[in-house]
């Protein structure tokens, strides 16, 4: 539960990313590191291109969405993720897609007793990031959870946008009908397949570093799951009025050098985090970095 609830602090929404969706943001006074980043990954990925490392060596602090290694400041918030017996999740979702649910768990070999007190949105996140695990890709190895370890044994100060507890706040801020529709959208994409689509396309754009390749990726699953569009709205694009009040201060001022590393579906689009700062004046420009040459086997 702690791990589950450690990916979901930064998995809210569609969690995507990409090794060198890298983009330095100039002011007049200072500049940031805007990274894309995926929530789960595998160890082969690292250590990151040069230049993703190099930008992180140059900066002073790390800034995350929220540190995903703080199980404690996690389980704290989490405690709003599970209904308290003997209230539970069947209670609070169609009969009948509940019944399509545990028909799914078997393939994740998850009995009913590890979900019967999650709130809907917990529910289905436990299986998505189950379907990532079949896919190969681990928490563990998430570059966010990178990011931050190595920050950590180099004593780089980790900061953070949001954190656990305002992330848990917005998840739990769903209504009954929002969590249905929610929960009964994302069990149709786990039974059909798409999940599993999604996963691998966010991955590509990820390691070529193609915004308009992960756009592409939500447009698809957006169009074909119910309710998609609208909770994306609310788990990313809402988000950024906030985070743009703290980038924006820490471009204006005059002190140390950061590197933001924040999902990539923030980063992409007209509605992203990397065109917004384009139009306030910021000076932005894309780092293009080729991927790591892969290892030499002994001969």
């Amino acid at each position: 539960m702690r791990k589950l609830l450690a990916v979901l602090a930064a998995f809210v929404a569609i969690p995507v990313s990409a090794q060198n969706l890298l983009w330095e943001v100039s002011s007049l006074t200072n500049r940031v590191y805007l990274f894309g980043t995926i929530h789960a990954g595998k160890l082969s990925w690292y250590p990151l291109p040069k230049t993703v490392e190099d930008a992180l060596n140059e900066s002073k602090e790390l800034v995350v969405e929220a540190d995903v290694t703080n199980l404690d400041a996690i389980e704290a918030a989490g405690g709003t993720m599970a209904y308290k017996p003997p209230d539970s999740l069947k209670t609070h979702v169609a009969p009948a897609d509940y019944a399509r649910f545990l028909k799914i768990l078997p393939r994740y070999k998850l009995p009913e007793s590890t979900v019967v007190q999650m709130k809907p949105l917990m529910a289905v996140s436990l299986l998505v990031f189950a379907e990532w695990a079949r896919e190969g890709y681990s928490p563990d190895y998430g570059v966010d959870a990178y990011l931050i370890k190595r920050a950590k044994a180099e004593l780089k100060p980790v900061v953070e946008l949001e954190g656990a507890a305002a992330q848990a706040k917005l998840m739990d801020s769903l209504t009954d009908a929002e969590s249905r529709t929610l929960f009964s959208g994302t069990v149709l994409a786990l039974e059909s397949g798409l999940t599993g689509e999604q996963i691998e396309g966010m991955v590509r754009a990820w390691q070529v570093g193609d915004p308009a390749m992960l756009l592409d990726v939500s447009r698809r699953y957006n169009e074909n799951v119910p309710g998609a569009a609208e909770f994306e709205d609310l788990f990313v694009w809402s988000r950024h009025d906030a985070m743009m009040k703290k980038i924006t201060g820490w471009l204006d001022d005059t002190r140390d050098h950061r590197f933001i590393a924040i999902g990539a579906l923030h980063l992409v689009g007209p509605r992203g985090l990397v065109e917004l700062l384009k139009n306030r004046g910021y000076q932005v420009r894309q780092i293009f970095v080729a991927p790591n040459p892969p290892e030499k086997k002994d001969e």
